[in-house]
């Protein structure tokens, strides 16, 4: 008895129908009906009992069902394991990410990576430092990591862009600005902007936390905050502003701080940032999964801006 017939009379177990499970496993519908008859003669009585109206399995059939099918799942499980050994997909992943947008992303793109490679390894979510992004990967901590682009490192890779948000400025409820309806880059110059303390590149600093304004005029940073519960401390303190991602709003709410749309700044992107010298198979099948992801929620042509 061959695998693939154990396959189609599963199948058929479960659909009780020819065409679906001809469909189903690419098969023509005579095929299936070759198969289950050739079954039958083996076994020497019926496992379907077959009308133009419905298709139901005989007492016979429905035991032959559970004594074969734990057999079959551990098959095709050590079938499945064995693949993605070869192809290098086996052994763990850890995944680090920076914004909580980001993180459901991982998520997303974690489960669509195990359906498409059952075999593959589990993959660990890590929150990454506010500050140090870009530390886990190089000390390999983390084989991929979702952050904040831009990333220009020549001992680094990126993917495409996965998320583009709207930019919104988080100021105390006490601020004047909170009485707003949106604010611009040039309202940057009238408070002190948070700086952040760590060793992040200074063209991602000055992307997030421009040095001049479009006007021209210096922008004054001050304080750094080490993690995100220190910045948005600083924040509702009145110490301070700090452009954050729209999405952030939903997920660190606080009484004490208003988030102002900008009317006019550039967006903020995320994609997927690795080692160059140590890109595998299983870095590639993930960022692979978390390009369909986006495909299917958003089109061929967009990015993720909501990943719900």
């Amino acid at each position: 008895m061959e695998r693939r017939d154990l396959e189609i009379f599963l199948t058929l177990a479960e659909e009780l129908h020819f065409g679906r499970t001809a469909q189903r496993l690419f098969v023509s519908q005579a095929r299936v009906s070759q198969t289950v008859k050739q079954l039958e003669r083996q076994i020497g009585t019926a496992l379907f009992d077959r009308t133009s109206r419905r298709v139901e399995l005989t007492p016979v059939g429905r035991d032959f069902l559970n004594d074969v099918r734990p057999g079959y799942e551990l098959i095709r499980a050590g079938v499945e394991k064995a693949v993605a050994a070869g192809r290098g997909l086996a052994e763990p992943l850890r995944v680090g990410f920076t914004s909580p947008l980001a993180g459901e992303m991982v998520l997303f793109a974690a489960s669509a990576y195990r359906e498409s490679h059952p075999g593959a390894g589990e993959v660990a979510l890590h929150e990454a430092p506010l500050g140090d992004p870009l530390g886990p990967l190089r000390r390999g901590e983390l084989d991929l990591l979702l952050g904040q682009f831009p990333v220009a490192e020549p001992d680094l890779r990126t993917g495409p862009v996965l998320i583009s948000d709207s930019r919104v400025l988080a100021v105390s409820t006490r601020h004047p600005f909170a009485r707003r309806e949106s604010v611009r880059l040039d309202d940057l110059a009238r408070d002190k902007v948070i700086s952040l303390s760590g060793p992040v590149p200074d063209y991602w600093l000055d992307h997030l936390l421009p040095r001049t304004t479009p006007d021209g005029s210096p922008v004054e940073r001050v304080g750094e905050a080490t993690t995100r519960q220190e910045l948005l401390a600083l924040v509702g303190a009145g110490r301070g502003v700090h452009p954050v991602a729209s999405h952030e709003v939903r997920y660190y709410a606080r009484p004490n701080i208003a988030y102002v749309p900008f009317a006019e700044a550039p967006p903020l992107e995320y994609g997927l940032v690795w080692r160059a010298a140590t890109e595998t198979a299983r870095i590639r099948a993930f960022a692979g999964a978390a390009e369909e992801v986006v495909r299917q929620q958003n089109g061929p042509e967009q990015v993720c801006s909501e990943c719900r």
